[in-house]
């Protein structure tokens, strides 16, 4: 039988883990999805259509128990490299969206005002378009009016954007930007709403009939002797195309997905929005991990003297949580050492009983004993006797008596 193998450490493993990926997917940014508090359905499904917007680098199947805590999560996250953490948190008053940059923070808490889950969206639109080609790639981030005064909606746009893996303008191929997630703030209301959208290249300059030809319909020539007359017809001029924003029109540098999309051509960028939608609130930015010092709060402002008596408490409980560690690693390495003292005395109290032992049977005898003598009478000295299961206790006494059997 061969040895037991030696476990790695888990940096180790971790560096291993990165070098057998690609550069592109082990730098990629990662998140997990989850939902606390209150269980109720549309939360469920709500963290489930969040985790779409963030695929594909994000634990889709993540499974998650009530006895999970974030700490087992955070301890996780390095070894798959997650360098952000979405929670919903749902209680009895309100519904709460929290972002973690892990490890360390800092932690952004959001108030939910309105969402709407991706079924919903998808069933209202005139147009449903979705495809499972278009989760393969990240999205790409549109962040609109994150300007103004406050380092607040700074640091929340640069959080927002840090979720997504970045985009190198040289190198991109557009085929891949198959979707669009749009974070838009409105400095009045203090609102952010987010929003989701496909993205879609239609040809420019073609007629409806032609369209349905290049996208591969079938078209209906009843009224038509030949091909030449359904095309050139007056009636089937297109209508789309007079409503078409002239801004949505683009000349195409790469050739895309779909018919006519070809490269040098024109076509119009349409947008579907998929869902879900979130209209939430910035409440809270805290500079740890859900804890630490708080660096801004919409509803509480404090002074300098209270900020800095706050500094004073956090510090005063980090330095005693240290001397607490201290103290453990210390009676730890104290109750190892005691440990190993008691094992070294009862082996050598031991080796003496045997060589007194020894001694006496040579005395006694006139010849030395066998080695295996002592040692296989202190083996079987420390085999204790098995216990009756029950805590049954075995009595001579109690033998049922026998049946007397008659001679024939």
């Amino acid at each position: 039988m061969g040895g037991l193998r030696k476990k790695k450490h888990p940096k180790s493993r971790t560096a291993a883990f990165k070098a057998s990926e690609p550069s592109e997917i082990a730098e990629a940014p990662h998140t997990f999805v989850i939902h606390r508090g209150l269980s109720c359905p549309y939360i469920t499904d709500l963290t489930i259509d969040f985790r779409r917007v963030m695929e594909p680098f994000t634990a889709i199947s993540l499974r998650e128990k009530k006895m999970n805590r974030i700490k087992d999560f955070v301890s996780l996250s390095s070894f798959f490299h997650v360098s952000h953490m979405g929670i919903f948190n749902k209680a009895s008053t309100q519904l709460s969206f929290k972002v973690l940059r892990l490890p360390r923070g800092p932690s952004l808490t959001f108030k939910v005002h309105q969402f709407t889950l991706a079924r919903d969206v998808i069933s209202l639109s005139k147009h449903q378009f979705i495809d499972d080609d278009h989760f393969k790639h990240a999205p790409l981030v549109v962040m609109n009016n994150f300007t103004g005064e406050g380092k607040h909606l700074k640091l929340m746009a640069t959080t927002f954007q840090n979720m997504f893996p970045s985009i190198n303008l040289a190198q991109v191929n557009i085929g891949t930007i198959r979707r669009c997630v749009m974070f838009s703030y409105n400095p009045d209301t203090k609102l952010v709403e987010m929003r989701h959208y496909s993205v879609q290249a239609v040809p420019v300059g073609l007629k409806r009939s032609v369209q349905k030809i290049i996208k591969g319909r079938v078209p209906n020539l009843n009224q038509c002797e030949e091909l030449a007359e359904f095309v050139t017809r007056d009636g089937y001029a297109s209508e789309s195309e007079a409503e078409d924003d002239e801004q949505s029109h683009v000349l195409l540098a790469q050739t895309l997905k779909g018919r006519g999309n070809l490269e040098g051509s024109k076509s119009s960028v349409k947008l579907h929005e998929i869902g879900p939608r979130l209209t939430m609130q910035l409440i809270k930015i805290e500079e740890g991990l859900l804890t630490g010092e708080v660096l801004y709060h919409d509803h509480i402002t404090k002074t300098e003297e209270e900020k800095e008596e706050l500094r004073k408490l956090i510090e005063k409980k980090r330095k005693l949580k240290e001397q607490r560690k201290k103290e453990q690693t210390e009676n730890r390495a104290r109750n190892l050492k005691q440990k190993t003292k008691m094992a070294k005395r009862e082996a050598n109290d031991n080796a003496s009983e045997d060589e007194d032992d020894a001694a006496y049977y040579e005395e006694e005898v006139g010849e030395k004993p066998d080695e295996e003598l002592f040692k296989n009478e202190k083996k079987s000295s420390s085999r204790k006797r098995p216990k009756l299961p029950g805590a049954m206790k075995y009595n001579k006494n109690n033998k049922k008596p026998k049946k007397e059997t008659k001679a024939k």
